[in-house]
């Protein structure tokens, strides 16, 4: 995948895990990936690799540290992960496939859906934390 990506092509797969929902389904999905061309900007998603915890990931960018790091977040999480290193971000995503319909990132109506995420985000953590205790009880 490194090769492909270094030799200017794209490359696609099926993710795995829920971080990424309501954008990404746990293997239903399939997300198209290139070399970033610079640093990234917020809102970008990219593959990147932890070497604490020897995982890869497919996070939202939410900020930057003041050494310059990215600041990371899944759309379905709520604990952000710090301190990823541009030498770790492999690939950022160009366009995914959900539920078998393409979506580019440049799309006005993916825009949308960036912005809207940023603005409830905050309402977001409370909706899962309410959604995680109601299912608890019930079951």
């Amino acid at each position: 995948m490194r090769e492909q990506l270094d030799n200017g092509k794209t490359v696609s797969f099926v993710p795995k895990g829920n971080s990424m929902r309501p954008m990404l389904g746990d293997s239903t999905d399939l997300v198209i990936l290139k070399k970033p061309d610079g640093k990234l900007r917020i809102s970008d998603v990219a593959l990147y690799y932890r070497r604490e915890t020897e995982q890869y990931s497919i996070h939202r960018l939410v900020g930057y540290q003041r050494d310059g790091s990215y600041i990371m977040l899944g759309d379905n999480n709520y604990s952000k992960e710090y301190n990823i290193k541009s030498d770790d971000v492999i690939a950022v995503v160009t366009a995914f496939y959900h539920k078998g319909k393409m979506y580019e990132v440049t799309h006005p109506l993916y825009r949308l859906y960036c912005e809207t995420l940023f603005y409830i985000r905050p309402v977001r953590r409370l909706y899962i934390l309410l959604k995680s205790k109601i299912h608890k009880a019930l079951t």
